[in-house]
């Protein structure tokens, strides 16, 4: 299977995906854009953790470690800007897992 996921790596995406609000939050970040503004865009730095938090309701820890797991799954990258955090979805990632899905089924 060309360019697909390792074991490892199917598992850690599979895993960050089982939860219901982690799987809202990768869809959230598909358009950074309705996200509140940032003193960087979101479209180039990514979202600021807390504008995910808010929108999910979430405490900060809870959406510190969601994205945590989408981070260490190779869903989301992450850029820090001071004492925030950025994560945008890492596209290349998130094809990858699509057709290693599509090839096995």
């Amino acid at each position: 299977m060309p360019d697909t996921l390792d074991d490892k790596e199917l598992a850690a995406a599979l895993k960050a995906l089982a939860n219901p609000a982690r799987v809202r939050i990768l869809g959230w970040l598909k358009e950074p854009e309705t996200f509140p503004p940032q003193l960087e865009p979101a479209t180039e730095v990514g979202v600021c953790l807390k504008h995910i938090q808010a929108r999910a309701g979430v405490s900060q820890s809870t959406a510190s470690q969601y994205m945590a797991d989408l981070h260490a799954a190779g869903l989301v990258t992450s850029t820090r800007i001071g004492q925030w955090t950025h994560y945008r979805r890492d596209e290349a990632q998130i094809r990858r897992l699509a057709e290693h899905i599509r090839l096995a089924l």
